[in-house]
């Protein structure tokens, strides 16, 4: 008999059905067997056991949350009879935990551009970016001009653009700042054109200044304000930039180059089954082979923190990953909010009930490596293996910060589908076949095979279809012209 169920770890009381289940419906898996009480969604979740109110409810081998009500076997789990048992704050003990040597097997790499600070980009492109939002519309004009004129000879001419950089105040600006001067720095920006209009708060020379001198000779500057035709003015920078950029060629490089963000997006009941823990097995072959991979989402390791706690390669990191979570929780709590208000609308419609279910599932994606470095905010890696980025769950604010921190290709998770693109290529990976089948457009890699075929052969063809769009080969949001950078607002604004 074919299980109707998915059991994460054996000590499980709950599983998740592959299909919609009838009431009456005998449902499987492994040597188990419940008879469902009522219909069950696929991806939703059935109690194996009775679990008793206050009791935990475990999954992934960990509790999720705590039951409400009595839950008879064949229930459906929900959060009709489940709540969070997240706390506002966490303190945390250190417990040096070694990590068992994985011998890194030999992959092949990727044709990238090997830039003159030693970086490697997968794409080479010229960036336009407004250092306010009032010359946005400005950049979009020459970034389209120019795109047009110049297509073929690079990989593309974009304008990355934002409504901010001026009325902020403080660590608002601050990160402004920082994120675009991050973007500047990018390896996949053959050359910049950094768009200023004058009189912003954002002041080009205070920008320049953020930027790492070793990339200075990519990067232009041209305020609107003392133009006489800034759109004219602007192309004839880029088309200057272009020259000079179409003279990189691709070259083999070793999969140690690649900088690899994380990032889950409108998750569902699949999502810590198939497309999470794959992209896991992504992160811990790039880290094995030498690479940098980046996770993020911060609100989203709410009740999980202890296991990327547990892989910290020293105390010093362990501090500073109960440090970030905490001044995170902190964020919550000083806006009135609770820490546990995740998840989404779209999540709870998918399966999930509780946000310690989305956190369990979404750490996944940092596979087993060894978390080496904790980075604030518009921070750029600076360590090979794992990073923890400071950045919130929001899809467009959370990619921003990996392309911004260095994230050459970003893995982006979905059981529900969007169309956003970033202004790295962004491999959108389906957590489910219907899923892939029905946004063919949106999805460029479909793990829901995993539930089928096995999580290794599935690995395998991912990583051969990163390294595919590594090398060059567009992103379906590439193809559909989707390329969108979100600041973190924070602050007050005049």
């Amino acid at each position: 008999m074919n299980p109707s169920l998915f059991r994460v770890a054996p000590q499980d009381g709950v599983a998740t059905a592959l299909d919609d289940l009838a009431a009456g419906t005998i449902a499987t898996v492994g040597d188990t067997q419940v008879t469902l009480n009522e219909a069950v969604a696929r991806g939703h979740k059935v109690a194996l056991h009775a679990i008793a109110p206050g009791e935990p409810v475990l999954k992934f081998g960990f509790p999720i949350g705590r039951a409400t009500r009595p839950i008879a076997p064949g229930d459906r789990v929900h959060t009709h009879n489940v709540s969070t048992a997240l706390e506002a704050s966490g303190a945390y003990s250190w417990h040096p935990h070694k990590s068992a040597a994985r011998a890194a097997t030999p992959r092949p790499g990727f044709a990238g551009y090997r830039r003159a600070d030693g970086r490697v980009g997968t794409r080479n492109e010229i960036w336009v970016i407004p250092t306010v939002g009032c010359v946005a519309r400005t950049a979009q004009k020459i970034a389209e001009r120019a795109g047009e004129r110049h297509a073929g000879r690079i990989d593309g001419v974009h304008a990355l653009t934002h409504p901010f950089g001026c009325s902020q105040l403080g660590d608002d600006l601050d990160g402004t700042r920082s994120v675009l001067a991050a973007l500047a720095s990018h390896p996949n920006a053959g050359g910049v054109l950094l768009l200023g209009l004058g009189c912003e708060s954002n002041q080009l020379d205070r920008l320049l200044a953020e930027i790492d001198p070793a990339v200075h000779g990519k990067i232009r500057t041209l305020a609107a304000q003392f133009a006489g035709d800034e759109i004219e003015e602007g192309l004839a920078i880029v088309d200057a930039l272009v020259e000079e950029a179409a003279l990189a060629e691709r070259t083999d490089v070793p999969l140690s180059d690649l900088v690899l963000g994380v990032k889950c997006g409108g998750s569902d009941g699949f999502s810590g089954l198939t497309a999470n823990p794959l992209v896991g097995l992504m992160s811990d072959t790039v880290t094995e082979a030498g690479g940098i991979a980046i996770l993020t989402e911060i609100p989203e390791i709410f009740g999980a923190e202890q296991l990327l706690m547990d892989r910290a390669a020293d105390e010093e990191i362990f501090d500073g990953i109960g440090a970030l979570v905490n001044d995170f929780k902190r964020y919550f709590t000083d806006h009135g909010e609770p820490v546990s208000e995740n998840p989404s609308p779209g999540n709870i419609a998918g399966g999930i009930t509780t946000l310690e279910e989305k956190s369990l599932g979404a750490v996944q994606k940092a596979g087993h490596a060894v978390v080496t470095d904790v980075r604030r905010y518009g921070e750029r890696v600076r360590r090979r293996g794992l990073t923890l980025l400071e950045a919130p769950g929001n899809d467009a604010v959370s990619s921003t910060a990996l392309a911004a921190a260095g994230a050459t290709v970003i893995l982006f998770t979905t059981g529900r589908g969007t169309p956003l693109g970033f202004p790295v290529p962004t491999i959108k990976i389906a957590t489910n076949t219907p899923l892939a089948e029905r946004k063919p457009g949106w999805i460029d890699f479909n793990a829901g095979r995993v539930l089928g075929e096995g999580m290794e052969s599935v690995a395998d063809a991912l990583l051969d279809t990163i390294r595919r769009i590594a090398s060059g080969e567009e992103t379906a949001a590439e193809r559909n012209d989707e390329r969108e950078i979100t600041i973190w607002k924070r602050g007050v604004t005049l």
